[in-house]
């Protein structure tokens, strides 16, 4: 599921940007760790939904319209490549 690499991903990237912020005390290094740990925290909740809610995991598993979960997927994708870029970047 895109939507558990993504968060894999942000940790890694989140830990670098911490990593970061905390050699060079910059305001750039800061602000990427707060980016990365709200859109972890996005994603941890998504997850969440999708597997685990009382009431949305089984809608999202058996009821949700297909052309709906369909896009949902997209954009999951597109966040993934996303990371995947950045991480790339981050890591050089």
């Amino acid at each position: 599921m895109s939507v558990a690499l993504n968060a894999g991903m942000l940790v890694v990237l989140t830990g670098i940007w911490l990593r970061n912020y905390r050699a060079f005390a910059s305001k750039h290094g800061l602000g990427l760790a707060i980016f990365g740990i709200v859109l972890l925290a996005q994603n941890l909740l998504s997850l969440y939904f999708y597997l685990f809610h009382p009431v949305l995991a089984s809608w999202f598993a058996t009821d949700m319209p297909p052309l709906a979960w369909q896009a949902n997927i997209v954009i999951h994708v597109f966040q993934s490549v996303a990371l995947a870029f950045l991480l790339w970047v981050t890591w050089d």
